[in-house]
Order: C-alpha cells, then sequence, then structure tokens
C-alpha cells in the first residue's frame, strides 16, 4: 500500500495496513534523532515512514520555512512581518500594525503579487504525487494572520471596540487565502487543502463564538469552498479548547481537524471522535506534555496502541500525530516506541534510514522533503 493510498482510504473508513503517521518534530529534536540515523532533517519523514507530504505556501512559511542558523537572527516577510530566531523557532518580533491608526490599517494590502513565489514552495514535491499524499498548507488564514499584522492584543481589542475594522482586516485575509488556495490547487495535483487559525486558548476561544460564527466562519467557508471546488478534502488546524465551533467545523465542509490537545477542557479525543467521528475525520491526540517526554518506552507503547484502536474503531478516519511537535526533552526510545506502536519498527526504520544513506552515496536522488511543522 502506498502512502498515499494509506491516508486516503483512512480518510474514507476503509481498511488499511496500518494507520497513516504525520509527525511533528521540535528542530532539536529533529537533530538528535537525523544524528541516531545519520541522515539530514529533511530526510527524517522518509525512513519513519511518514505518510504525508506536505509544506507551507502561505505566512507560516515565514515562520517554520526560513530556518535561521542561530538565534537572534530575523528577517522580514512579504506580510511585513519582523521575525527573531528565539528557542529553535521564528517567532513575531514586530507586527507591521502594531498601534498604527485605523488608517493605516484600511490601506494595508496582503502580498497578491507574491502568490505565484508563494505556491512555488510544492515545487520539490513534483515527481511524487503517486506515492505520498501531498498537502499545501495556506495557514493562518483568518484571525490568527490578524494577529500577526496587527498584534495579538490588538487584534483581540479591535474584534471587541471597533468590529468594523477588525472585519476589514479579515475580509483582506479571506480574499488572499482564497486566491492563493486557488492558484496552489490549480497548479499541483494536491491531495488535500491545509488551512486554520489558532483561535483558542489552553481554557476556552479567544473571542466569543457568537464573534467567530459572525467574523471567522463565513470566511472560513469561502476559503474551504475553494478546495471543495477542485474535489479536495480540507484539513483545519487550530490548537486550544476549540470545542465549541466543531458542530461549525462540520457543517461549512471542514474533513480533518488537527492536533487535538486532549489536556484541553472538552478536547478530550476519545470523547471527540464519540460524538463527532461520523462526520469529521481526526489527527493528532498524543500527549506531548506527559506521556511521550516523560513516559517510559512501555508507556509511550500502550498509549499509542491505545489511541489508534480507540480513534480507529469505525474503521478509519483518524491519523496518527502529536498534539504539539515532539519535545527536544522527548527520549528516543520513546521516539521509536510509538512508531512501533503504528506498525513501524525500529528495525525497519533503521533499514530505510541505511537505504536512504546508500541511495545518497550512489545516486544523489532524494525522495521528497517533509517540510512542514506547525508550531502551535
Amino acid at each position: 500500500m502506498t502512502h498515499r493510498e494509506r491516508v486516503r482510504r483512512a480518510l474514507h473508513r476503509e481498511p488499511v495496513d496500518r494507520v497513516p503517521i504525520f509527525l511533528w518534530f521540535h528542530p532539536d529534536t529533529a537533530n538528535r534523532l537525523s544524528a541516531v540515523l545519520a541522515l539530514p532533517p529533511d530526510l527524517l519523514p522518509a525512513a519513519l515512514g511518514d505518510d504525508v507530504r506536505q509544506t507551507w505556501v502561505g505566512n507560516n512559511h515565514a515562520m517554520e520555512g526560513i530556518v535561521h542558523e542561530k538565534d537572534g537572527d530575523t528577517h522580514t516577510d512579504d506580510w511585513g512581518i519582523r521575525w527573531i530566531r528565539a528557542g529553535g523557532f521564528n517567532q513575531v518580533l514586530l507586527s507591521p500594525l502594531a498601534g498604527a491608526p485605523e488608517e493605516a490599517v484600511l490601506r494595508y494590502s496582503f502580498p497578491h503579487e507574491r502568490i505565484p513565489s508563494l505556491v512555488r514552495n510544492m515545487e520539490p514535491f513534483l515527481g511524487h504525487e503517486g506515492e505520498y499524499f501531498l498537502g499545501c498548507d495556506i495557514s493562518p488564514t483568518l484571525f490568527e494572520a490578524a494577529c500577526r499584522i496587527r498584534g495579538m492584543e490588538q487584534a483581540i481589542l479591535d474584534l471587541a471596540e471597533n468590529p468594523l475594522l477588525a472585519e476589514n482586516l479579515l475580509e483582506k485575509a479571506a480574499v488572499f487565502a482564497c486566491a492563493l488556495a486557488d492558484a496552489a490547487c490549480a497548479r499541483y495535483p494536491l491531495d488535500w487543502l491545509w488551512t486554520g487559525d489558532d483561535v483558542a486558548g489552553q481554557q476556552s476561544l479567544l473571542m466569543r463564538p457568537a464573534t467567530w460564527r459572525a467574523l471567522i466562519r463565513p470566511r472560513l467557508a469561502r476559503i474551504t469552498a475553494v478546495g471543495k471546488k477542485y474535489n479536495l478534502p480540507v484539513a483545519y488546524h487550530c490548537c486550544g479548547a476549540m470545542r465549541a465551533i466543531i458542530p461549525d467545523l462540520i457543517e461549512i465542509g471542514i474533513d480533518v481537524l488537527n492536533p487535538i490537545q486532549s489536556h484541553c477542557p472538552g478536547m478530550d479525543a476519545r470523547d471527540l471522535k464519540r460524538e463527532f467521528g461520523k462526520h469529521i475525520s481526526f489527527m493528532g491526540g498524543l500527549d506531548t506534555i506527559e506521556v511521550i517526554p516523560r513516559g517510559t518506552p512501555e508507556e509511550v507503547f500502550r498509549e499509542t496502541r491505545q489511541l489508534i484502536e480507540d480513534m480507529t474503531a469505525d474503521g478509519g478516519g483518524y491519523i496518527l500525530a502529536a498534539s504539539h511537535t515532539v519535545p527536544p526533552e522527548t527520549p528516543m526510545e520513546n521516539i521509536f516506541a510509538l512508531y512501533e506502536a503504528a506498525g513501524e519498527t525500529r528495525e525497519s526504520i533503521f533499514d530505510r534510514a541505511a537505504a536512504l544513506r546508500a541511495a545518497e552515496r550512489t545516486s544523489g536522488r532524494r525522495p521528497p522533503p517533509r517540510t512542514d511543522g506547525d508550531t502551535p
């Protein structure tokens, strides 16, 4: 069974040889794992057996796709956002509309002229579409995009104090996201469209559900409709306690929900599966706070195996993933244990790593990189 077939069948709740896998690692974790397998980080997914190949074409490329050598390095992206590397990740250093007057917000334009260049981030995957499940990440699309441009505190204040101004920026974000999605879907043989926004904190939504339904939902529906126009499933990412809007996501056509942070109120993966599993698929749920970094390999194996069984009780509708990037303090044996629970043994991983090293030496040919890795 190819990686692509495995994911497609799982999403349709058809029999598969093993659960599909799509794991993200903290950069430090990836570097440690690369050393163990004697491979560069971009070859880890191929060695580990991950099934999805995905990259960013939206603003997350500025956060994830531009890699600096050391903390303190900076860059400014096409949106005018200034980033700085800190703790291994790029973080917003300066939002272009932070403290800006209303007139500046109204004048602000998204970088439509950069869309052709942005979608070309998918180019490394061409030629591999028959084997891997290919995804295109256009996130963040709406509220989180506004937070990066306006500053989170001001973006939240705008929702409460100046909703018309907030709506102006959200509408610009929606128009841009639709254009970006349409360009990517038209150009590449995608298997899903990946979108999303972090609209929730660890305890609740960052806004009233009524506000989300008034300002975010109709625009997210338009973005989702682009994927549907190309007959693609649409995946949605939102960290935190976002249980209140899951029925809305189902109604507008979202097919896959990620990352399922089960420690947040209302987000127990098994409960969500029982309540919504007939209508939406899930990706995530593996605990990165206690179980993966602090459990024994045996505990990681048991928890991963049980999660897979519970989340596939209806025959599928689940992709194995963590609720966050796998943290640096995670023992290597725990990583191998969770992969073994999914059907990828340590031996098979090391065998693929050896084959990849041999292929590098003899022909220079490399499988496509898995460059996506949202850091909630």
